[in-house]
């Protein structure tokens, strides 16, 4: 009996059998079910033999392809006829030919290729030497040569430059002469670099006490004897030189042209005497008019170069010091220091911010005993050393 009739649909003539439910519980794999699991393992390891096959011929490629990019200086392997690949192998950066036999292996079957001129392949890489350094060997001085550097090679080159003349200034004012002389010996390219990095530094200076020494002293009498202690590159000899002065400098190491080797603080290749006896005199045979010391006045020896200053000055010559302004402890005492050792005080310029200029005159002293010198040798902290600032 049908209990719905809707056009277009149709229930089933069979009424649903209520009297059985169906089993909950699992039911065995019957013979077909078998087969079919079997079929599908079959066709799975199929699939993975397959996928397995494809997965390692590509990996045979790869390896080929590494091989033979490991290898690209060496020939192509010979093919089934037994012919070589005519295609040159490509070169890559720098790799060296390779090296062949001398006697060549003919393939089977197959005529020898033609050489393919060896001896081209190996001029060419003879043609560019391959530039060779010694372990032993001492490079070049590249104090002023910065042609072929990039500006950031430059401005490290600048920095260091500057920082080994900062170095070799505060070693010059914490030592004594005879340690100065020593480390100039011992590598003559220090003064080299100090002096390189001086001038760098003057540029930035307000004015350079050489110049003003240069200006004040055209206008002395020509023929005027002037001796220039701690000369650095003589730039005060090079300066008056053309106006008819008699120039002597001085310093730790010998141009060949202008500046004579010396230890300022120890015996100046110059005749005058000291006095030997109580009596006041002003010494005998001295030539020099003039004595500068232009910022030199460095080792904790200074002294030493005052009292060589009084030895070859002239009876009334004029020694004329330039020292860095924040040095002084105090200025008074310092040019007590200065009268002590023969010298009258005449006047004083202050009104540079970074320097101060002093002019004495010499006048006659007695013999000084040794625990005198030593006394005024002590009082020589009253300069301080130059230092900088750690970066």
């Amino acid at each position: 009996m049908v209990l719905f009739e809707v056009p277009g649909w149709s229930m089933p003539s069979e009424p649903v059998s209520t009297t059985q439910r169906p089993s909950k519980k699992r039911k065995r794999a019957g013979s077909q079910d078998l087969v079919q699991l079997r079929s599908a393992q079959v066709n799975i390891d199929k699939l993975i033999n397959t996928l397995g096959r494809g997965t390692s011929s590509h990996d045979d490629e790869s390896r080929t392809l590494k091989k033979k990019k490991k290898n690209k200086t060496t020939s192509r392997p010979s093919d089934d006829q037994g012919r070589e690949d005519p295609r040159p192998p490509k070169k890559h950066g720098k790799a060296k030919p390779p090296v062949t036999s001398t006697v060549p292996t003919p393939a089977p079957n197959a005529g020898t290729l033609p050489n393919k001129k060896p001896k081209k392949k190996t001029s060419k890489t003879e043609s560019v030497p391959q530039p060779t350094l010694s372990v032993n060997s001492k490079p070049p001085s590249t104090a002023r040569d910065t042609t072929g550097l990039t500006s950031l090679q430059r401005n490290m080159k600048k920095s260091l430059d500057g920082a080994r003349f900062r170095l070799i200034n505060e070693s010059l004012y914490k030592s004594d002469s005879l340690e100065a002389v020593k480390m100039m010996k011992q590598d003559p390219e220090n003064f080299e670099t100090y002096h390189i990095g001086f001038r760098h530094q003057v540029q930035s200076w307000p004015s350079n006490p050489v110049s003003y020494y240069i200006s004040e002293l055209s206008s002395y009498p020509p023929k005027t004897v002037i001796a220039d202690l701690g000369c650095g590159d003589a730039a005060l000899a090079r300066g008056l030189h053309s106006k008819n002065f008699n120039v002597l400098s001085f310093d730790l190491v010998s141009d060949g042209a202008y500046v004579v080797e010396a230890d300022i603080c120890s015996q100046l290749p110059l005749p005058g005497s000291e006095p030997l006896s109580t009596e006041s005199t002003e010494g005998d045979a001295q030539i020099v008019d003039v004595v500068i010391c232009a910022l030199s006045l460095m080792s904790t020896n200074w002294p030493k170069c005052i009292r060589e200053a009084w030895r070859v000055l002239r009876p009334g010559g004029e020694l004329k010091i330039a020292e860095v302004a924040s040095r002084f402890s105090s200025v008074d005492d310092f040019t007590s220091l200065i009268s002590s050792l023969g010298f009258k005080f005449q006047k004083k310029d202050d009104r540079n911010s970074h320097f101060t200029l002093f002019q004495f005159k010499k006048v006659s002293r007695a013999a000084m005993s040794e625990e005198e010198w030593s006394v005024t040798m002590s009082r020589g902290g009253l300069l301080k050393p130059c230092e900088y600032k750690r970066r």
